[in-house]
């Protein structure tokens, strides 16, 4: 059972996992944690599920996922019935008036859908990855002279549940350089997963890049693949000039996570999502939701 906080119902509430069982077993029976060792976390099984999701005999799977996990598809571009595979369906876009943000430029947006925890004053070698696992930024990123820039800085990590909109956006004007590959492992990034697979961050694929915004500094943004992520896609174009709230890339199949590092004294954290942070909780966010201020 995996409890957030609601910022704007001020409440808990429980979250709908797909393949909960599944999940609980894989990552707590010895059995199960034999069996990821030896499969589930190789590249192999995540892209014969990815390529499987892009066939047509996968759009089978759209309509119980939509029934079972309360997608709202009426903010979504096409029709369930438009969709050509489950993976055209879970990489969907959403309407342009679906996810509304500020365009002040002191208003800090979050990136995406998800489930975020917020770190300030952060240690690079300790960051917190989930209450008591820690990693280290330079193994996160491997640069040394990257990671260095983010001491005391701030990491928001938002968990992009496979229930989520999967599409990740840029959170200020500016240009980004190009996004570096980290070939790793396939764990999930379910908080399951997360207790039990130290430094699970940096042991799975993930991909990174420094985006050189107006109003925030360098922002470093980090891409971590999952189980059954069957690939992670950047749609921008690198160099090229960038607007807040244009779309960065996106994940196919499977539970993921983007990680922002902001320097030191860049931004301040909204209260809310720091406090329940410190308390052990994940917020819920919305792609475009104020999160904090410059």
């Amino acid at each position: 059972m995996i409890k957030f906080y609601n910022r704007k119902l001020k409440e808990y509430e429980i979250e709908l996992v797909a393949g909960e069982k599944y999940l609980n077993w894989i990552y707590s029976s010895r059995v199960g944690m034999n069996l990821l060792e030896l499969f589930v976390k190789k590249k192999a099984f995540s892209k014969l599920y990815g390529l499987y999701c892009d066939t047509k005999m996968s759009k089978s799977k759209i309509d119980a996922f939509i029934k079972d996990l309360n997608i709202d598809m009426s903010l979504v571009e096409k029709t369930q019935d438009e969709f050509s595979s489950f993976n055209d369906f879970f990489t969907r876009k959403l309407k342009t008036n679906a996810r509304p943000f500020s365009d002040e430029k002191n208003i800090l947006i979050s990136p995406a859908d998800g489930r975020m925890f917020a770190y300030e004053n952060i240690d690079l070698n300790n960051i917190m990855q989930i209450k008591g696992v820690n990693y280290s930024l330079f193994e996160l990123i491997n640069d040394k002279n990257t990671a260095s820039k983010y001491v005391g800085g701030t990491c928001l990590i938002f968990r992009l549940c496979p229930t989520d909109y999967h599409r990740f956006h840029f959170i200020d004007n500016g240009v980004c350089e190009k996004s570096n590959k980290i070939n790793g492992s396939y764990y999930s990034v379910n908080p399951v997963a997360l207790k039990r697979i130290p430094k699970l961050f940096c042991e799975n694929k993930r991909e990174w890049s420094v985006f050189h915004s107006e109003n925030f500094k360098d922002i470093l943004y980090v891409e971590v693949g999952a189980t059954c992520v069957g690939s992670i896609l950047q749609t921008y174009t690198p160099g090229s000039r960038i607007k807040k709230g244009d779309e960065k890339g996106y994940f196919k199949f499977g539970g993921s996570t983007v990680v922002i590092f902001l320097e030191k004294n860049v931004a301040k954290i909204d209260e809310d999502i720091v406090n329940q942070t410190e308390l052990g909780y994940e917020t819920k966010i919305l792609m475009g939701e104020k999160i904090g201020s410059k």
